[in-house]
């Protein structure tokens, strides 16, 4: 019997892999599952399970961000999305990597590869390897703000955002609460450091994210004028220049 950890941020995704595993491999023993970065590093600052389930996308950050904080030195199994070239690397390095979504065989194979891999300390030096070559071609998106709120500053991370919008020369960041902090940012500034895949440049005033879109109405020339969530005083409206790719935008 062997412990576990599984970090996802999705938890229909964790509990459907808990599942698998106590189907093909009950030996394995699901020790806590975490959706963080932060979560994580706080489960393994105590714990050292034998074995650790991660996906790199996280709601707060890169799960390579766990590897800075605290030293990990058991198997890793990493749930990717990432090109053939990376996945490569993780072939190359000797580590097991699930591609999403998460097939049995395909688990059960990474498990097989998993009981070869060498002893912790020749796979930490592997892993330290990995993440270096694969840091290379990671795309810088924002992932967190620093904001003044009141006499306090305060971090909001990047999934936390429902939108952001400029008004009388000012511009805002609203969260997923409601609360509206401002940003020292235009939002051409804001737009470059975005994903293109969560948020769009409605008009020259919105950014919204994609989940904030609570309903959508047709209006005139054309446009949309976008219902937000959480609501917004000031109005949301397509431009007519960017109607047709924010379409686009929406059925990918």
């Amino acid at each position: 019997m062997y412990t576990t950890l599984l970090v996802e941020d999705e938890k229909l995704a964790a509990d459907r892999l808990e599942r698998m595993l106590q189907q093909i491999a009950p030996e394995i023993r699901v020790q806590a599952k975490v959706d963080s970065v932060g979560a994580a590093v706080a489960f393994l600052k105590n714990n050292q399970p034998d074995l650790i389930f991660l996906d790199i996308h996280l709601a707060d950050g890169s799960g390579f961000e766990i590897f800075e904080q605290v030293e990990v030195s058991c198997p890793v199994i990493f749930t990717t999305a990432y090109d053939e070239y990376a996945l490569r690397a993780f072939q190359v390095n000797g580590i097991a990597y699930l591609l999403k979504p998460i097939g049995q065989d395909a688990l059960s194979a990474s498990l097989q590869k998993l009981k070869s891999i060498q002893a912790s300390g020749t796979q930490v030096a592997s892993l330290d390897a990995l993440l270096a070559q694969l840091r290379k071609g990671e795309t810088p998106y924002r992932k967190r703000f620093l904001l003044a709120y009141g006499n306090t500053i305060k971090s909001i991370g990047i999934a936390e955002v429902a939108y952001f919008f400029a008004e009388n020369k000012a511009v805002y960041l609203v969260d997923q609460s409601g609360s509206k902090y401002v940003l020292d940012e235009t939002l051409d500034q804001l737009a470059e450091g975005l994903d293109p895949e969560v948020f769009f440049r409605v008009n020259r005033s919105f950014v919204v994210q994609v989940a904030a879109i609570r309903q959508m109405h047709a209006y005139s020339r054309s446009r949309i004028k976008l219902d937000l969530q959480p609501p917004c005083a000031k109005e949301c409206i397509s431009s007519s220049e960017k109607t047709a790719e924010f379409k686009e935008w929406l059925g990918r």
